[in-house]
């Protein structure tokens, strides 16, 4: 009965605070990569400040990606014990304390050390959004999804932007950085009134491990998608300017580019999610067909038609909020969702950052762009093929109980 009571409690509060849910699925998805891009804007400046050796830059910029797998991977079995919206709230307040505190040291290391609480509340958002959607609005995935990854986008795309207008008024890049710990602060507002209903669901699936998860071909169809599509899309996003300047492009137009392709994924963001799940084959095929335009583009004429290419790449890094929403739909309950959303972002983080690495050897190798450019069409290939998998109307806990039969 106590278990029938709180589940007509949690939904009539769904029901009731709808719009609170969804401004805390907007806010929230505009600080989750704040504390990421706001960095990349200001490094000179950074460097500068803080006397900051180019390794030193090297482990600040691969930071997100490492802090991503790891707080990603510890998040679900942090959300059974402590409740998902605890666990969030706590995270974004950590996320405030370590974007403020960040901004006023004057020591590099505790720079580094108040970097990774300032990515903690992206970490563990990148796994509890998909699973706070399934939760509250199991019959609205797409829609749901679509709020927060576009949010993510303008949040993105902002602190790439404005992190420096914001530093000019205040004490520059200090001011801006800390700026975006405003913006977090908000975020925790509208979640505080689900507290009170913050237990795990009856009858869902208790410490899903990452080792039941291997079993589970649906799980790595995900990841694989999930992994290759972020492996193009940090590349683009590290090296597409350097790849115009280094073929005659001004480097102010280069990075023109790049903020259009940026900027293209926040439309994109709108409507991918609020496809129908029956169309997510034809629409992987749309967004494939984008990228490899484009990379055949860069390949042959790179500068004639660079506008354009950026358009195509900016369309086709849809693949993003597609695989975080094909997360929700191949999980029953929300408590698989977080595990599933955990063990796809964890491994997928890890293998995106050695895109840019990778990309970076190739190049200084052969001192030449073909090797570096094949990468990318190697990586479309495999983000193709295990797209097309994980688009089948599967179940992951199916799946998982069928091989312990």
């Amino acid at each position: 009965m106590a278990s029938q009571q709180h589940v007509l409690t949690a939904s009539e509060t769904d029901r009731r605070h709808g719009w609170l849910l969804v401004a805390a699925l907007l806010l929230t998805g505009l600080s989750m990569r704040t504390a990421v891009t706001s960095v990349g804007a200001v490094l000179d400046d950074l460097q500068a400040g803080l006397h900051m050796s180019s390794g030193v830059s090297g482990v600040v910029t691969t930071l997100p990606v490492i802090c991503f797998a790891l707080i990603g991977a510890a998040t679900p079995r942090l959300a059974h014990r402590y409740g998902g919206h605890l666990l969030l709230v706590v995270s974004l307040v950590a996320m405030t304390a370590g974007l403020l505190a960040r901004a006023a040291v004057g020591s590099i290391w505790a720079f580094v050390l108040l970097s990774v609480l300032a990515l903690s509340g992206g970490a563990i958002a990148n796994v509890l959004m998909p699973t706070l959607v399934k939760r509250h609005f199991p019959d609205r995935i797409g829609r749901m999804t679509a709020v927060y990854t576009t949010a993510l986008a303008v949040g993105t795309t902002a602190a790439a932007g404005l992190t420096v207008p914001f530093g000019s008024i205040g004490n520059g890049w200090r001011t801006g950085l800390g700026s975006w710990a405003l913006f977090s602060a908000v975020a925790v507002l509208p979640w505080l009134p689900t507290l009170r209903h913050d237990r795990p669901e009856p009858g869902a699936v208790r410490g899903l491990s990452a080792n039941a998860l291997l079993r589970s071909p649906t799980a790595w169809a995900l990841t694989g998608f999930f992994a290759f599509q972020s492996f193009q899309a940090y590349i683009a996003f590290g090296w597409f300017a350097k790849f115009m300047h280094a073929h005659g492009v001004t480097s102010g137009t280069a990075g023109a580019m790049v903020a259009v392709l940026s900027a293209l994924t926040i439309p994109v963001s709108m409507v991918v999610p609020s496809m129908a799940a029956s169309r997510h084959r034809a629409l992987l095929i749309g967004l494939t067909a984008c990228y490899l335009i484009a990379y055949v583009g860069l390949a042959l004429a790179p500068v004639g038609g660079a506008w354009v290419w950026m358009v195509l790449v900016g369309i086709g890094s849809g693949q993003f909020p597609l695989a975080l929403t094909m997360i929700g739909l191949r999980s029953r309950t929300s408590d698989t969702t977080a595990a599933l959303s955990a063990f796809v972002q964890s491994i997928g983080y890890v293998v995106a950052g050695t895109g840019p690495l990778l990309f970076g050897v190739l190049n200084g190798l052969t001192h030449a762009w073909a090797l570096p450019l094949a990468l990318l069409f190697i990586a479309l290939a495999l983000a193709f093929g295990t797209g097309w998998r994980a688009a089948v109307p599967r179940f992951v806990d199916d799946e998982l109980a069928a091989s312990q039969a």
